[in-house]
């Protein structure tokens, strides 16, 4: 079922059921009042990731908060995408788009990995997890990503899940064409991961190649900056052998 674009959706933290209310938090409260103005009666969309998406009114408004009154359930719960997005922290208004695209696109978790190049070793994942939030309430997205500490490459690589196939953005890779390689893929466990700006050291690309359970890939005959290469990797990726 395809989310309803016409109404405003806002997600909550705390549990959503039939009759049930929800206080909303005073940043919250502050954005419907003062920034959408929206009135008592008014109308939104509620989901916290869990309980499906909830048509709600807003029924007590005061100097500091809202309650809202939930009606019914619109969308019933779906599974969290089963798509591992890893990535090279990038400069924040960067990062910020690459945050929000990856969920637009359907990762089902997000995966801070610092390479010899990553350019911010120190990632703040409150930050990351308001971007996902904002995306998800813009694009109808129920199952909010799961955001995961950062890692570092030699770390996440020796604890991988070997039945995961890792899909390598390898601007090196033979070809300009990723499709025929992704197809040997259809039917596995997926994850991408995107390197940084500078790209991936020779080092880590010896090291990457040489796993059983990486597939590298080429995007094309242009070298991509990292955050169009992600949109174009996650394109490619749900049009081939995902969820398109």
């Amino acid at each position: 079922m395809r989310a309803n674009y016409k109404m405003q959706r806002l997600f909550v933290e705390g549990g959503l059921s039939g009759d049930g209310t929800v206080a909303l938090s005073a940043q919250q409260s502050h954005y419907l009042t003062n920034v959408i103005r929206m009135r008592e009666g008014g109308e939104l969309l509620v989901f916290n990731g869990r309980d499906g998406e909830w048509r709600a009114s807003v029924a007590a408004i005061s100097k500091k908060s809202v309650t809202l009154s939930l009606a019914e359930q619109t969308r019933p719960q779906p599974a969290t995408p089963d798509l591992i997005y890893c990535f090279a922290p990038i400069k924040a208004g960067r990062l910020d788009y690459m945050v929000q695209k990856a969920v637009e696109m359907g990762a089902g978790a997000l995966q801070p990995v610092i390479t010899q190049h990553t350019q911010m070793a120190k990632i703040g994942t409150e930050r990351l997890q308001a971007n996902a939030i904002e995306a998800a309430e813009q694009c109808g997205v129920l199952a909010v990503p799961e955001i995961r500490e950062p890692m570092k490459l030699d770390r996440l690589l020796a604890e991988w899940d070997t039945d995961r196939a890792l899909i390598f953005c390898d601007e090196s890779a033979t070809g300009d064409n990723p499709v025929e390689t992704l197809i040997r893929l259809k039917g596995r466990r997926l994850a991408l991961i995107v390197g940084p700006e500078g790209g991936f050291s020779d080092g880590e690309r010896r090291q990457l190649h040489a796993l059983d359970f990486v597939t590298a890939i080429p995007l094309g005959p242009r070298i991509l900056r990292a955050d169009t290469a992600a949109v174009a990797a996650l394109a490619v990726i749900q049009a081939t052998i995902g969820d398109w």
